[in-house]
């Protein structure tokens, strides 16, 4: 069987062999990545890594709703929440201070759509307001990754975001909103260059798309 044929199961786990390789290539690359047992255990990581009464910007992600890690972010008042900062301005009427807001969060939190071996990261979106915090903005980036994400190369990383995680990513937005989604915009990560600027935690679990 082909290695396309076997990894059109996008929802298996990676093995240890990948899963090992994947880690060494982050680790080089400067995404600092760490390896946890368990979304509870990777949501209480998360919390431990955010100092209290910063402000942090939670990304829109279903990892993020699977875990409860957006409303303890965006709800818990123990943080300051960009996204309820978002959700006070008008975007018609105040769109630069929109985002500008958004941009350079202390902290952003989220997730991402694939992970090849060579340690290189894929993040897909519509709108792009996460990707400019992830690229620079941020001070502090921290994203939470299931293994399910990882996958062979770059190839494999884009036909994971076609395949999987803009069919689920449509489904969603389409129950909210009424529309489907589109992938106007892919962000690629070979390398951080500022040291511990990126924290990647990595669970044995399939969260969100």
């Amino acid at each position: 069987m082909s290695e396309a044929l076997i990894k059109e199961n996008w929802t298996q786990l990676a093995d240890h062999v990948s899963l090992d390789a994947t880690i060494q290539a982050l680790a080089a690359n400067g995404f600092n990545p760490l390896l946890v047992g368990s979304a509870a255990e990777a949501k209480q990581k998360v919390l431990e890594m955010l100092p209290e009464g910063i402000d942090v910007f939670a990304a829109r992600s279903a990892t993020l709703e699977a875990m409860g890690l957006a409303d303890e972010i965006d709800k818990s008042g123990r943080y300051i929440s960009i996204r309820q900062k978002l959700m006070s301005l008008n975007r018609e009427t105040q769109s630069f201070e929109f985002r500008q807001v958004s941009a350079t969060p202390s902290y952003m939190v989220g997730s991402v759509h694939a992970v090849t071996e060579q340690g290189h990261v894929f993040v897909a979106s519509f709108g792009g307001s996460q990707l400019a915090p992830y690229v620079y903005g941020a001070q502090k980036v921290i994203w939470v990754i299931g293994t399910h994400k990882l996958v062979k190369d770059t190839d494999a990383a884009f036909r994971r975001i076609e395949e999987h995680s803009l069919p689920l990513e449509s489904e969603r937005l389409q129950k909210a909103v009424g529309r489907p989604s589109e992938i106007a915009k892919i962000l690629i990560f070979r390398k951080e260059v500022v040291a511990n600027r990126i924290t990647t935690i990595l669970v044995p679990e399939v969260l969100g798309f």
